[in-house]
């Protein structure tokens, strides 16, 4: 049997589409390669969003060539946000890729791999739009106990220096039916955390003509029996509504916690950027929120240094971050993106300005992580414990998993303790903070759950399918229509 071996780069869609790429895949016969092992088919899902990523992607590609050279039959196929942008010019720069597909047809890919090779040259396919939702795929999780749920794809904004619009399309809305049969599909198979997304949840609904749609969909998760779990990433300012932060407050699986996408505290840049919100305004969904739900953990995205930020729009942002309080925050250097508006802009910054301002914008906001962080210390809180062996140090072995307000907790097991496994959910008591993670020396107990039977099981499947869990999605309600986020850094 042929083994394959996804990589992938960017958002959290990409990391979907890449579990949908997988189930393809595995469909058609092929088995995931060991660790360590060459596989037989290489596929890049890749971004767009930044300014190294064709640098990235040609940089590997160039690795796999002699590699290639010597196994005949090894093929490597190359999809995602950047193929769609550079079509045909992949197999010109590369000529040795055998395959090139576009955000639009992932499920193309068996297909166009088999066509490449009895035909013997490169396949390239690419289409403009959005023929079959990419729900209704199969799917090869990497988590047995969290699962993403697509509830659009696509974006309708015109942000200035953003390229996604383009290579995903407009905006796509699942009906709200179809996405809750495809979470309790998923709750069926062990699942107790989805995390739903789309590249502006808070507009889901307008497409089918209900602007309150996602706070509705946020209550009736609340209502599926299994389910403890529900995050959503990312909304964006603009559409961000009352309902859906009583939503929140109100429907007790979903978590305390909000990633929304601030990338200026300066109106002038915010304006520039064709973000259809103010700082005000900003900080505003932000107090409400903190009314509503006074310990949830606030994440967000920045830009430093776009086309014409002073350092008074750069002090805006520093002081919006000091307000807003963010729990975490992904912070990004601008870059052009060719195609996207900015890149023509005036008064571009210098790199040595943008990285100065960079660094002062880390430290302020790993200072303010770590005082909100600190906040935390002496409380229990519920952590779904995660894969992997966790930290360790000189006295202590410790686990990690993720709190309520989505926080990394590092906790410690008593002597004697049997460890809660993947998907177990732990009590433990915070004992000291970092700017970046909590510790917790204090255990308090474990509720063994489906979640962590579920993994339980995928550890006896065979070596090709672990540790990911097989998920067919050929109807369950949902329709083939034509199908990811905030701010279009989804992450």
């Amino acid at each position: 049997m042929r083994t394959y071996e996804v990589r992938t780069y960017g958002c959290q869609m990409n990391v979907h589409d890449s579990e949908r790429l997988r189930g393809l895949l595995e469909d058609a016969g092929y088995v995931r390669a060991p660790e360590g092992d060459q596989a037989d088919v290489v596929v890049f899902n890749t971004c767009a969003v930044r300014e190294n990523a064709d640098n990235k992607l040609y940089g590997n590609l160039g690795h796999l060539a002699p590699v290639k050279a010597k196994r005949p039959g090894m093929q490597i196929a190359v999809g995602g946000c950047l193929a769609q942008k550079d079509k045909a010019t992949i197999t010109k720069k590369a000529p040795w890729v055998d395959v090139v597909f576009g955000t639009h047809n992932i499920g193309s890919l068996p297909v166009l791999l088999e066509r490449a090779r009895v035909r013997e040259e490169s396949q390239v396919e690419i289409l403009e739009s959005l023929q079959v939702f990419p729900s209704t795929l199969p799917t090869r999780r990497e988590s047995p106990y969290s699962a993403w749920v697509s509830v659009s794809v696509g974006c309708n904004n015109t942000c200035t220096f953003c390229i996604v619009p383009a290579l995903r399309g407009q905006e796509k809305d699942r009906r709200p039916g179809d996405v809750l049969a495809e979470v309790e599909a998923l709750v069926a198979e062990g699942v107790l955390e989805v995390t739903l997304l789309g590249q502006n949840v808070n507009s889901y609904g307008v497409e089918f003509g209900d602007r309150y749609a996602f706070g509705k969909l946020l209550r009736a998760c609340g209502g599926i029996d299994g389910l403890e779990r529900v995050r959503f990433t990312s909304p964006h300012p603009r559409d961000f509504t009352a309902d859906v932060i009583e939503a929140m407050a109100e429907t007790p699986n979903v978590m305390p916690s909000l990633h929304m996408p601030l990338q200026s505290g300066s109106d002038q840049v915010l304006k520039a950027m064709r973000r259809s919100y103010r700082r005000d305004r900003y900080l505003r969904i932000i107090s409400d929120v903190r009314a509503a739900m006074p310990d949830a953990a606030i994440t967000t995205d920045i830009i430093v240094g776009f086309p014409g930020e002073t350092e008074e729009d750069f002090q805006g942002t520093l002081d919006v971050v000091r307000q807003a309080r963010f729990a975490g925050a992904f912070t990004f250097q601008y870059s052009k993106r060719p195609g996207t508006p900015a890149e023509s802009m005036e008064d571009q910054v210098p790199r040595d300005v943008v990285q100065d301002r960079y660094e002062r914008l880390v430290a302020l906001q790993d200072d303010m992580a770590w005082a909100e962080n600190k906040l935390v210390v002496g409380r229990s809180v519920e952590v779904l414990v995660a894969e992997g062996e966790g930290r360790k140090d000189a006295a202590t072995h410790r686990l990690s998993g993720r709190a309520r307000d989505n926080r990394l907790v590092h906790f410690a097991l008593p002597e004697g303790v049997e460890a809660p496994r993947p998907g177990d959910l732990a009590t433990v008591e915070v004992t000291y903070a970092a700017p970046h993670h909590l510790v917790a020396d204090v255990f308090g107990s474990v509720r063994r759950t489906r979640a962590g039977d579920a993994w339980e099981a995928a550890q006896g499947a065979p070596s090709s399918a672990a540790p990911g869990v097989m998920l067919g999605m050929p109807t369950i309600g949902a329709k083939p229509v034509e199908p990811a986020v905030g701010g279009c850094q989804i992450g």
